[in-house]
């Protein structure tokens, strides 16, 4: 008979609360029973799920089905569910901690957000909203009639003014500006919902609805402005500078799949006030241990920051100086996920891991100069099974395959050439830094950083993968644009491996995506 050997899990119960849970018997074969161990070492009444850090996807927090796949020392999560599923919590610990959401959960629907947040990406699948009682049911009977002899449903101003009333609320709950493509699936899911609206004289049935939705769009943008909606404010002509008066000058619209591009203030907030919180910070970020409060301030003055970043074009030097808790990991994961609701770090690691293969066999089976340059990059691949090295060779070739320097992301260092790197440094747009203690590639970096307009942002970090991660979502968080001589490689980091906005690609980066 085997040996039951005792295993150790880490649980982690809030952000502030973390617990060690010892099993004598080893992981238990059941979730049941794990839930069972977990609710007497924690105390806990109340319905919750666990998660775990899978490997697979960069230690992202997975949702846990099995036991299995723990192992001794695994780290999970204890989330708190309720039976409407919303995000409020009834769970209850016997020491009187309120367990808090998820760092995601509260970042997107902290109480200082604006009712105007929005909390998700543009959907793969537009659902067509409910109409009123009486739209609904001249639909549902116009579908019966069109599903017997496909005779096509009639409708009245009213009516159609509702439907299209319903579907620009809706849109804007994801989008402000939404894309041609982005009319295109609404009017598809549209007349798929109800086949009755489809129109004969259009190529797809819906063109018309798809223009009809445009006007309506812009009309609703209208009406959100004399509201006060900041997003639109910031566009129009009395909120640009005299010489910037014109319609499609200096325009402030989402470029790369942005939710919230320019946040309204939150309710019961003013700009004094959200200005005396950013004050705050200045003497939170000095402290130590403080991430939890620091976490709260930023989520608070969110709204503040991106009108200032957005609208007034500050220097990195000067944000540096007015935001320096921004410039964190901790915190550029956090204002990435705000900004579009995706997580970054976990999701770009992941994503490098995912395609690593496809991406690698496409780069061996390429010829001449593609060959040629990742010669030496495919040779240290070989050579090392280090995942993070994994991720920086792939990201290099990647650079590589779509005809762009890889110098330009990722320069690269001796300590003895400090100078030379602080020189470049000054004269570049913004890049990853790689300072080594000698030239073997397989060895760890001495120091890895990112400078930006000349300005060093972030040092020490853990790798060339976790660098350009950071790099993507500073890009986003400062609002700058993606330098020309990189332009097809953030493409693809953003719309293939961040799956942000894929709809609209380059054609090279099009192409990479079909391959893979």
């Amino acid at each position: 008979m085997a040996v039951k050997r005792p295993a150790k899990l880490r649980v982690i119960l809030t952000p502030d609360d973390t617990r060690k849970l010892i099993l004598p018997d080893g992981i238990p074969k059941t979730m049941g029973e794990l839930m069972d161990e977990v609710s007497k070492l924690c105390a806990l009444s109340g319905n919750f799920r666990l998660q775990y850090q899978d490997r697979d996807f960069g230690d992202a927090l997975v949702n846990l089905t099995s036991t299995t796949e723990l192992e001794d020392f695994a780290t999970i999560k204890v989330i708190p569910i309720t039976d409407d599923c919303s995000q409020e919590f009834n769970l209850t610990v016997c020491d009187d901690l309120m367990p808090q959401s998820s760092d995601d959960t509260e970042i997107l629907s902290s109480p200082s957000s604006s009712a105007s947040t929005r909390t998700r990406m543009w959907p793969r699948e537009f659902q067509i909203p409910g109409f009123s009682y009486d739209t609904e049911l001249q639909l549902e009977k116009g579908n019966a009639v069109y599903r017997s002899d496909l005779t096509r449903l009639t409708l009245s101003s009213k009516t159609k003014s509702d439907i299209l009333e319903k579907l620009a609320e809706e849109i804007f709950k994801y989008k402000a500006y939404p894309t041609d493509a982005d009319f295109s699936d609404v009017a598809e899911a549209l007349i798929k919902k109800h086949p009755c609206l489809s129109e004969p004289g259009s190529y797809n049935r819906c063109y018309g609805w798809k223009q009809r939705l445009k006007t309506k769009m812009g009309n609703y943008r209208t009406q959100l402005k004399g509201i006060g909606c900041s997003e639109l404010i910031a566009n129009s002509l009395k909120s640009k500078a005299p010489e910037d008066a014109l319609p499609a000058k200096k325009v402030k619209r989402p470029r790369r799949g942005e939710a919230n591009h320019i946040p309204d203030i939150p309710a019961g907030e003013t700009i004094e006030k959200l200005e005396n919180e950013r004050l705050s910070l200045l003497s939170e970020v000095k402290k130590r241990n403080n991430r939890s409060v620091i976490r709260e301030k930023m989520a608070k003055t969110f709204s503040l920051r991106r009108k200032e970043i957005v609208e007034k074009e500050p220097k990195i030097e000067e944000l540096k100086e007015r935001w320096p808790a921004l410039f964190t990991m901790d915190e550029i994961n956090n204002e990435f996920l705000r900004i579009t609701t995706v997580p970054l770090q976990p999701r770009f690691l992941a994503s490098l891991d995912k395609h690593h293969s496809k991406l690698i066999e496409i780069i061996r089976n390429k010829g001449g100069v593609v060959r040629e340059k990742t010669q030496k990059i495919l040779k240290v691949l070989d050579q090392s099974l280090e995942v993070n090295l994994k991720r920086e060779c792939l990201l290099k070739c990647l650079t590589v395959y779509l005809g762009e320097d890889v110098d330009s992301l990722i320069k690269e260092y001796l300590v003895a050439q400090k100078e030379e790197a602080e020189t470049e440094l000054k004269r570049c747009a913004m890049a990853v830094f790689v300072i080594r203690e000698d030239e073997d590639p397989l060895q760890p970096a001495h120091d890895i950083w990112i400078g930006i307009e000349g300005v060093e942002v972030l040092n020490e970090l853990p790798s060339v993968a976790h660098a350009c991660a950071m790099l993507f979502g500073l890009i986003y968080a400062v609002n700058l644009s993606y330098p020309g001589e990189l332009k097809y490689t953030f493409d693809a980091l953003q719309k293939i491996f961040m799956e942000i906005e894929p709809k609209k690609m380059t054609r090279k980066v099009c192409s990479l995506s079909a391959k893979l």
